[in-house]
């Protein structure tokens, strides 16, 4: 799905995304490289497939949209450097030319000399780029910048005729600030109390829909 975003074309890929066609920027969050490792290493069992799967997914986003940039804004990685983030380097390694930008999160603990060897340029706190400010958490002073953020894995429930019910990741924009979908699959989901005017767009297996 397309919309436009004070003045700006934004694509909303079904697989957790948002493209900016202007900036030929493709942009993510929550990807939590590390995390299943991290709970293996706690003892809980969790697939080494999941961060195989994410990285597939992304792939065929860069494979679809052909960016220049690629911008995380936060929780790219999970915790420190585990076997999972080795993965990734070697994914990272088929994309020479993407320039990948994260706006650090607060699972986000490589040190500087790791981000650097993954090419991964750093923003500690914020990217902006008018008429949008890339962060992760919401902030809470607002200004002429329309806020796109992360963190929180927003969701939403749709509900049926028959009191059926289903809850689904979605994107969500608000008046002030936008929440992208955590980009991993081994995420939660968190309600979001909407208010006049907000706008929900729900991701179902085949496309965005507004809801």
């Amino acid at each position: 799905m397309t919309i436009n975003c004070r003045g700006e074309s934004l694509v909303l890929d079904k697989d957790r995304a948002i493209y900016w066609e202007s900036k030929k920027m493709l942009i993510i969050s929550d990807l939590h490289m590390g995390k299943a490792a991290h709970f293996r290493k706690a003892g809980i069992q969790v697939p080494a497939t999941v961060t195989e799967s994410d990285l597939d997914k992304l792939a065929r986003l860069i494979e679809k949209y052909n960016p220049e940039i690629l911008l995380v804004t936060g929780d790219m990685f999970h915790s420190d450097m585990n076997t999972e983030v080795h993965t990734f380097s070697l994914w990272r390694a088929a994309f020479p030319a993407l320039r990948i930008i994260l706006i650090k999160g607060n699972h986000d603990l490589l040190s500087n000399d790791e981000y650097t060897d993954l090419k991964v340029e750093v923003c500690p706190k914020e990217l902006l780029s008018f008429p949008f400010r890339f962060v992760h958490d919401q902030p809470r002073e607002f200004d002429e910048y329309y806020n796109i953020t992360g963190h929180i894995h927003p969701g939403v429930t749709i509900y049926g005729k028959a009191r059926q019910q289903i809850r689904l990741a979605c994107f969500y924009f608000g008046k002030t600030c936008a929440i992208l979908p955590a980009f991993s699959l081994f995420t939660g989901l968190s309600k979001i109390k909407a208010e006049d005017g907000d706008q929900f767009y729900a991701i179902t297996p085949e496309k965005v829909v507004a809801v």
